[in-house]
C-alpha cells in the first residue's frame, strides 16, 4: 500500500485517486481552489471515457449526464447542414459504450464522489482544498514530499502531478520551464450557458430547444478561422455555448475562468452569422472569455517519485472535445499500473509502463485538438513521431475510431501482463462488467456540403460486447 499525494483535484486528479483508490492505495488531494464555482461550462463523456465510469458503477442518470444523439456541422450563414458526424447510437457502435454531454461540474462532482464516498473499494480520498503546492521534492527515496504554499511539507510514497497547464510538477520532471504557446487556428475561446427556460420563454428562440437536444452542432467558418460549438446539458435544461476564434492582437496570458465580458463583444465577433444564431446568443448573461493555450507533448511523464496526468502532462484545446476523456485514460491506467507496487524500484518501473502506455495515444489527440476535425489533415506531419503513418486519421470517421474505438482497460492489462504474466485486477476494482470495443469501423459520416473535406463513410450492425476483467 503506497501513500499517494496528488497535486490538483480537477478531472484528472480525481480519476487518478479513483483508481488508486481502488488499486489499494492510500489518497491525498492537494487543490489549490475551494472547489465551489462552478466552472468551465460543460463537457463531453465519449465512448473512450464512459466505459471507465460506467464500469466503475456510475450512473449517468445520477448526474444529469445527457445521452448525445450525434453531432453535425452547418454553414454558419444559412445555418444548413454541411456533415453529418453520426447520428443516435453511432458513438456507441465504434466504442461500445455510449456519449454523454454534460455540466463540467456536474462530472466533477461525479468523480469526487467516486474517490471519497465511505462506501466501495479501498479508503476514501481525502481532498484539501485551498492548499497550493509550490514545490515538488521527489528524488530522496525516503522522503519524496510536496510544499504548500503556507510552507507546510506533505511527505508521500509517490506524488501525482496533476496541477494544469502550468504544471509545475511538468517542469520538475522536465528539470526545466515548460512553455505554453498561442495555437495557430483559434487562441481565444468564448464560453457561456443559456438556460433552456429563456430559450422557451421567447418565441423567436424557442426552436433552439428542439433541434439542439442531446445533440452537438457546430457552426464552423474557416475562412475567419471562426467556429461556434452548441450542444445541452443537465438532462437537456441547458444550452452550452464555444465561441472560437483566432486574435492576432491577443496576448499570450493565462486562463482565467471568471474574467466576464459584455454579451455585445461575442455578438460583434459572430454578428455575420445567421440572425436566428445571433438572437440566441443575445439570450447569454453571462460569458468568459480567456486566451487558449497549447503546450508541445512532453519527451517524458515521469522521473523518480513523481508522475504527471492530464493538463500537466497533455493540455488540450477544445476542438476534438477529448481533453476530459484523456484525463479520465490517465487516472485509470496509473491506478492499473500502480496496482500492488511497493518497493522504488517497482513504482518507478510501473510508472515506466504508465508512459509507455499513454504518451504517444494522448500526444496524438493533443496534437490533433488543435484544429477541428473537417481539418485534421493538416496536422499529419505533426502526429508522425507518435504514431505510424498508415495509422493516423486524416477526416473525422478515423479520428471518431481512434478516439472512441479504445478501450484503456485493455490497453493497460495487456501492458502489465507482457511484464507480468499472472497479472490480474480485484474482483473489485470495477463494479460493473466493463463494456468492450466493438469490431473496428468507420463511423457513419454523411456528406452534405461541398465546403468540408470527404469522409469516407461506413456503417456496422456491431454492438457492444460486455468482457470479463481479471
Amino acid at each position: 500500500m503506497l501513500h499517494v499525494v496528488i497535486a490538483g483535484a480537477g478531472i484528472a486528479g480525481l480519476a487518478a485517486a479513483v483508481s488508486l483508490r481502488r488499486a489499494g492505495h492510500h489518497v491525498q488531494l492537494y487543490e489549490q481552489s475551494s472547489l465551489n464555482n462552478e466552472i468551465g461550462a460543460a463537457i463531453t463523456i465519449p465512448p473512450n471515457a464512459s466505459r471507465i465510469l460506467l464500469a466503475w458503477g456510475v450512473r449517468p442518470q445520477d448526474w444529469r449526464f445527457v445521452l448525445a444523439e450525434g453531432a453535425s456541422a452547418h454553414d454558419p450563414f444559412t445555418m444548413g447542414k454541411t456533415m453529418d458526424f453520426g447520428s443516435k447510437g453511432s458513438a456507441e457502435k465504434i466504442g461500445g459504450a455510449p456519449m454523454y454531454l454534460s455540466h463540467r461540474v456536474d462530472l466533477h462532482n461525479c468523480l469526487k464522489w467516486l474517490a471519497t464516498r465511505e462506501q466501495g473499494p479501498g479508503v476514501p480520498a481525502k481532498i484539501h482544498r485551498r492548499s497550493k503546492v509550490a514545490a515538488f521534492k521527489f528524488k530522496d527515496p525516503e522522503a519524496p514530499s510536496i510544499t504548500l504554499q503556507n510552507g507546510e511539507v506533505i511527505h508521500a510514497d509517490l506524488i501525482v502531478g496533476a496541477d494544469g497547464v502550468h504544471s509545475r510538477a511538468a517542469e520538475a520532471v522536465l528539470q526545466h520551464k515548460v512553455e505554453a504557446i498561442a495555437p495557430q487556428h483559434s487562441n481565444i475561446c468564448y464560453r457561456f450557458l443559456i438556460p433552456a427556460s429563456v430559450l422557451e420563454e421567447d418565441p423567436e428562440t424557442r426552436h433552439w430547444n428542439i433541434t439542439n437536444r442531446s445533440r452537438m452542432r457546430i457552426f464552423p467558418h474557416n475562412d475567419t478561422q471562426r467556429r461556434l460549438v452548441t450542444y445541452a446539458c443537465r438532462d437537456n435544461t441547458v444550452h452550452n455555448f464555444v465561441g472560437l476564434f483566432y486574435d492576432e492582437s491577443a496576448r499570450l496570458g493565462t486562463e482565467d475562468w471568471q474574467a466576464s465580458v459584455k454579451v455585445d463583444e461575442i455578438v460583434d465577433r459572430f454578428k455575420d452569422f445567421h440572425p436566428y444564431i445571433v438572437k440566441v446568443i443575445r439570450k447569454a448573461k453571462d460569458v468568459k472569455r480567456w486566451p487558449l493555450l497549447y503546450r508541445y507533448p512532453l519527451k517524458r511523464w515521469h522521473r523518480d517519485m513523481l508522475v504527471l496526468v492530464g493538463d500537466a502532462a497533455h493540455p488540450m484545446l477544445p476542438h476534438q472535445g477529448q481533453g476530459g476523456a484523456q484525463s479520465i485514460e490517465d487516472g485509470l491506467v496509473l491506478g492499473i499500473s500502480l496496482l500492488g507496487a511497493r518497493s522504488r524500484n517497482d513504482i518507478e518501473r510501473r510508472l515506466g509502463i504508465y508512459q509507455d502506455v499513454r504518451r504517444n495515444r494522448a500526444s496524438v489527440i493533443q496534437i490533433l485538438s488543435n484544429i477541428g476535425q473537417d481539418l485534421a489533415q493538416q496536422l499529419e506531419k505533426e502526429v508522425l513521431p507518435y504514431l505510424d503513418k498508415d495509422k493516423i486519421p486524416t477526416n473525422p470517421a478515423q479520428i471518431q475510431q481512434f478516439n472512441f474505438g479504445y478501450d484503456a482497460i485493455q490497453a493497460a492489462l495487456e501492458a502489465m501482463r507482457r511484464h507480468e504474466p499472472g497479472f490480474s485486477l480485484p474482483a473489485n476494482f470495477f463494479d460493473e462488467k466493463v463494456v468492450g470495443v466493438p469490431p473496428k469501423t468507420a463511423v457513419a459520416v454523411q456528406r452534405t456540403g461541398a465546403s468540408l473535406p470527404h469522409c469516407r463513410s461506413a456503417t456496422t450492425d456491431a454492438g457492444p460486447a460486455a468482457v470479463e476483467i481479471s
